[in-house]
């Protein structure tokens, strides 16, 4: 239906913009202009401040890449190192310590008491240790010794003492004890000297690392308790 206005324009209603319209238009002008704003935090605001930490986190890490590549060459050496020790743990683990054999061995001798319980001397010594894994023996000690007495049961006393000191630990046990009496000059002190091969084999790698591996792992004696012992007094 077309409808005609015939009154004057002055009498006329003037035409007006909906209500709902504009409310529609606004909002969608607040919602643009507020992701406008947002939009611009982030580039100019956000941006700055990420850009601000990078800058200086890199230079953070630009300090830091030397310290990190030292360390790498550290822990390379370190390796090295670690494989050496532990080539030489193996080597000082299956090695005879001779001298301190050799030691032990005179602290024997000197345990006679000049003669009241044996009094021995020894004319040569010979050591020799393999090193090849299919020899018969891991080694021998063998040596000339003598008796400065006639009384055999000093003999026998001083093998007794080597059979229970710390020496025989890496060797197989002794051979039976034999002798053979020498007529030495009557003036001479000693008159009678008892001479006596000492001759041991060394046992086998394995089984003196399974004995020192036995020793380490027996648990170390308490240390004393000085308090308790004053509080007792």
């Amino acid at each position: 239906m077309i409808r005609i206005n015939l009154l004057p324009p002055e009498y006329r209603r003037r035409a007006r913009t909906p209500l709902k319209f504009m409310a529609g238009t606004l909002s969608m002008a607040v919602v643009a202009a507020s992701m406008l704003a947002w939009f611009g935090w982030l580039t100019f605001g956000v941006a700055s401040e990420v850009n601000s930490e990078v800058a200086v986190l890199q230079t953070e890490m630009d300090g830091v890449a030397p310290q990190v590549k030292y360390h790498k060459a550290l822990e390379s050496e370190r390796s090295i190192f670690d494989a050496r020790e532990k080539t030489l743990a193996e080597i000082t683990k299956n090695r005879i310590n001779w001298t301190r054999k050799i030691d032990e061995l005179v602290t024997i001798v000197n345990s006679g008491g000049d003669g009241v319980r044996h009094f021995v001397w020894l004319d040569d010594l010979m050591v020799a240790q393999g090193t090849d894994g299919k020899a018969k023996n891991a080694g021998t000690f063998k040596a000339a010794a003598k008796s400065g007495s006639d009384n055999f049961a000093q003999m026998a006393n001083f093998l007794e003492d080597l059979e229970k000191s710390s020496f025989i630990e890496d060797f197989n046990p002794p051979a039976v004890p034999e002798g053979q009496a020498t007529q030495v000059d009557k003036e001479l002190i000693p008159a009678v000297v008892w001479a006596f091969p000492i001759s041991l084999v060394l046992k086998p790698i394995e089984d003196r690392s399974a004995a020192k591996a036995a020793e380490e792992a027996k648990p170390k004696p308490a240390a004393p308790n000085n308090k308790a012992k004053e509080s007792n007094k």
